[in-house]
């Protein structure tokens, strides 16, 4: 119930935040005004966006659990929508359902009735969904090189099949932050994270130290933990480094359990938990997080904002997750909006209309500051750093964006809704928070345990998916 409650809140939170920008919050433009990293970048403008051409198809029709369209519960016409039909083109909308839609549009394909478009998600899409067939390479309606596609080339490229690109990113949200509330940092006598962030410092031991310094300055009566939520992938991920990952050399998909630096990784976590710095149970809010004493929230944005934003007179801010203090380089694994081409659509032109309608939207600075304003309207409570941080620096070339392909390799590693296990967690998200569990007695998993237990259904996973990959792509 934790992974569902989650996974809809994020989707939800995909699909409403449409929001970043570099302009100031007029209502706070007294407070917090430090300044966020702002990404320069050459873009198009709607005036090159490709047309439908008379003749050719206009219609795409879109398999997914939600509209595009405006809804009677979502009645304003989305922006990019709009532009598309200015240019002749319409979305029809079929309707399925989150949990079964790959068996719904396996179907279509078998009945040699493919709808268009379809909705990226981390889990199965790339690249088990794409080597299974189901969609098809975007580079004949995207170039990369073009102004408006070139700031996610670096994203695009590792979405490829045998030199071909099938993830055309539109838009990428943080997964997750970590947010505090500022008093009840200055009041337990630590330094600002945010400071310590500009400053260069924010890693993990830093982090550690403050949570270390918050508990045990706590007492029986008050009682303190360090931090909620979601935030041990994204341990792992600091390296730069994913449990899986593609091997060029050998051209193929490979284990990196092994790796030095997650035994680091791992290490860090397993003292979090050890030490009663974790507060494991569900916490749904930032806000609620806060009254339980618990020092950071680690979720994505949505947890902080609409219905859980705070309330007038909070004070709170939001840093990343800290980097790898064995590291220079700011890593993140953004979540990414995109439209993967169905295999067997034949509608290239509408596809390449409907493509940059979708990626002008969430790159010309108009309507990055109209999407600006309407938050601040909804989350008037929020600063300009909370914003800034949240939706603009994490997701900008300041940090290299990696792509965690171990989500998409097999129902077993990578599927939620198919595991058996008691946690509901396929084995590749179990194995990230793993360390921070124990077993019937109680006591702790070591990472050199749950590598001896689950090495074997990871090799087995990967050499079956890469005799399929090497099917697909003619070895």
């Amino acid at each position: 119930m934790k992974n569902m409650k989650r996974i809809l809140a994020g989707t939800l939170a995909v699909l409403s935040a449409f929001s970043v920008a570099s302009c100031g919050n007029s209502k706070d433009s007294g407070k917090d005004k430090e300044s966020s990293y702002v990404q320069k970048v050459e873009v198009a403008s709607t005036d090159d966006i490709s047309t439908i051409p008379e003749g050719a198809p206009t219609e795409l029709e879109w398999l997914s659990y939600f509209d595009l369209n405006p809804t009677r519960a979502e009645p304003e016409k989305r922006t990019d929508v709009t532009l598309f039909e200015e240019r002749g083109g319409s979305i029809k909308y079929s309707q399925t359902s989150s949990m079964d839609k790959y068996d719904k549009l396996a179907s279509r394909l078998m009945a040699d009735d493919p709808p268009d478009m379809f909705w990226y998600e981390a889990g199965m899409t790339f690249p088990a969904n794409c080597v299974k067939d189901m969609f098809q390479p975007v580079d004949e309606i995207v170039n990369f090189d073009d102004p408006l596609w070139t700031d996610v080339k670096d994203v695009a490229e590792q979405y490829t099949l045998n030199g071909k690109h099938y993830v055309a990113p539109v838009k990428f949200l943080a997964q997750s932050v970590l947010t505090y509330d500022k008093d009840m940092v200055e009041a337990a006598g630590l330094d600002d994270p945010y400071e310590i962030y500009t400053n260069g410092e924010w890693d993990w031991d830093t982090w550690y130290d403050m949570m270390t310094e918050y508990v045990e300055g706590g007492s029986d009566e008050d009682e303190r933990y360090g931090v909620n939520g979601w935030f041990a992938p994204f341990i792992f991920h600091s390296t730069g480094k994913t449990l899986i990952q593609y091997d060029a050399e050998n051209d193929m998909y490979v284990s990196n359990l092994d790796d030095a630096d997650f035994s680091r990784a791992t290490d860090l976590l397993y003292n979090i938990q050890k030490n009663g710095l974790y507060y494991a149970d569900w916490v749904g809010q930032a806000g609620d997080c806060f009254k339980k004493n618990i020092l950071f929230y680690a979720m994505g944005p949505w947890a902080a904002s609409g219905v859980h934003k705070p309330k007038e007179g909070d004070n709170w801010a939001i840093v990343p997750m800290p980097k790898d203090p064995n590291s220079d380089t700011l890593y993140s694994t953004p979540e990414m909006n995109a439209y993967m081409w169905i295999k067997g659509s034949e509608k290239p032109d509408a596809m390449k209309c409907w493509m940059e309608c979708a990626k002008i939207v969430q790159t010309d600075e108009k309507y990055l500051a109209t999407e600006r304003e309407k938050f601040f309207v909804n989350n008037p409570t929020w600063t300009d750093q909370m914003y800034d941080m949240a939706y603009v620096e994490l997701v900008s070339d300041k940090f290299e964006r990696i792509v965690d392909v171990g989500y998409g390799i097999s129902t077993t590693l990578s599927n939620n809704d198919a595991a058996t296990n008691d946690t509901k967690e396929a084995v590749i998200p179990y194995m990230y928070t793993s360390v921070m569990k124990t077993d019937e007695n109680g006591s702790q998993y070591t990472w050199t345990q749950l590598i001896e237990t689950y090495r074997p259904v990871i090799d087995s996973e990967l050499k079956t998916f890469n005799e399929a990959y090497h099917a697909f792509i003619g070895k």
